[in-house]
């Protein structure tokens, strides 16, 4: 009897060692698909065609339900045996090798347990890729739908944002043009003001000496010549200054 139920605990433990390497090869795999449906979508984002993408997504989906439901399979297979296990350790006739069965059972235990940890994890993350990825691609086909068809709405929109920066940029120029101007008129009137002063007091040292008035007289002459010049280039320098800007 003794003999008989030694054997039935090792068939248990070898049916418990085998599930575990299949399901230690299948999560692998399994790693491994998730991996390359990301990896794929990354380098496919950029493709504008779409029937390639689905037929392989198509392909990769397929592929995770059957490893998902075969991984779930030999899961459940492993929570058998270990049940089995577990009541083998409370037959009566069995009490005196109970610790090191006990012991036997919790590692196995805790393999089953990492095992399943480790599969809703990895079906976690690809559902949430996967979901992600639907995502972006509806955004982005709704996006090329929009745009292929508002391609003439798009064009006339382009032209009409270059005109309007053509605008701004004629109105900053102009107003460059005028801050120019103005400051040049400040510094003329400055200027002007302070010849008054000269001449105001050159007109008294004149009135005192009649002999500098004749001087005095050709100088007046040559400035208001030198004004006149002057004003000309202002003026043309200003005409060429507005041509260019509305050009």
């Amino acid at each position: 009897m003794a003999g008989g139920n030694s054997n039935y605990w090792e068939d248990l433990r070898k049916q418990a060692r085998q599930l575990e390497n299949e399901l230690d090869l299948k999560l692998v795999s399994f790693s491994k698909l998730c991996t390359s449906y990301s990896s794929s979508r990354d380098g496919r984002r950029g493709d504008s065609s779409d029937t390639t993408p689905l037929l392989c997504n198509s392909t990769q989906d397929r592929m995770f339900e059957t490893m998902s439901v075969e991984i779930e399979q030999l899961l459940g297979k492993l929570t058998g045996v270990n049940d089995k296990m577990a009541e083998y350790t409370s037959t009566p006739g069995v009490t005196s090798l109970n610790a090191a069965l006990m012991h036997t059972l919790q590692r196995h235990r805790d393999i089953l347990q990492d095992y399943t940890h480790e599969f809703h994890k990895t079906k976690s993350n690809f559902m949430a890729i996967r979901e992600r990825e639907d995502l972006l691609g509806s955004v982005r086909k709704d996006i090329e739908t929009y745009k292929s068809g508002s391609g003439v709405n798009n064009r006339r929109t382009e032209l009409f944002l270059k005109e309007h920066e053509h605008l701004r940029n004629s109105d900053r120029l102009i107003d460059d043009t005028i801050s120019i101007a103005m400051a040049t008129k400040e510094n003329m009137t400055s200027q002007r003001g302070w010849l008054k002063s000269i001449q105001s007091r050159v007109n008294t040292l004149a009135n005192r000496f009649p002999a500098i008035n004749n001087l005095i007289q050709r100088i007046n002459l040559r400035k208001r010549r030198d004004s006149l010049i002057l004003g000309g280039v202002i003026g043309i320098c200003t005409i060429l200054l507005l041509l260019y800007a509305f050009h």
